[in-house]
């Protein structure tokens, strides 16, 4: 496999680097989002119920010591909760924008790594063209088909490798930015229902 890679030219090494840092990207993502334990409805269901009762300590103490997303962002709100209405949403919108940032850390990573592998398997093919026409121009136009052959396939092996790491890259990306879609709207949903429990105590 080494040496059959190996006829692929020069560019081969970079596009065998991106498929090993997309992978990365990917497994590490998976982990960071398959730990996650946001529990939006329950965490805050439990936190509005007890802003109803006046229990704001134990809604802050609750929102404190839950290490997720929506509890941070949950926490930071209920340190303005007395503030004017514009502050609290300030705050929230803020705080969700960067829990969605750190959710969606590396994604554009993974998707520059899917646009510029192909561009990578084609210039390494059109680099193997010119050294092919190079030799043909060598020999004085004297060479049989076999040589010719050899050197296309061998030049066009970098487009198959950039394609074969790019499909599955891009895939992916789409997968986690899903993902990661599907906890910003609960994150959304579970301010709301913050709010509204806001405004029931008041």
């Amino acid at each position: 496999m080494i040496e059959f890679l190996s006829k692929g030219g020069v560019l081969v090494g970079p596009i065998l680097f991106c498929s090993v840092l997309a992978l990365a990207i990917f497994l590490e993502r998976m982990i960071r989002l398959g730990r996650l334990r946001i529990r939006g409805y329950g965490l805050v269901e439990k936190i509005a119920r007890h802003i109803k009762n006046g229990e704001d300590h134990q809604a802050y103490e609750l929102a404190r010591t839950n290490d997720t997303p929506m509890a941070r962002i949950l926490a930071q709100a209920m340190e303005v909760k007395d503030q004017d209405r514009e502050t609290l949403e300030t705050v929230i919108v803020h705080s969700t924008d960067g829990e969605v940032r750190e959710l969606s850390r590396y994604l554009q990573a993974l998707a520059t790594i899917g646009s510029i592998a192909p561009l990578l398997g084609l210039l390494g093919t059109v680099l193997g063209m010119i050294k092919a026409f190079m030799v043909i121009q060598e020999m004085g136009g004297k060479v049989n088909a076999a040589v010719l052959a050899g050197g296309i396939w061998e030049a066009m092996l970098t487009t198959a490798l950039g394609l074969a790491v790019a499909l599955p890259t891009m895939v992916a990306h789409s997968y986690l930015v899903s993902r990661v879609d599907r906890y910003e709207a609960q994150l959304h949903d579970g301010t709301v229902t913050f709010i509204k429990a806001l405004g029931r105590k008041s």
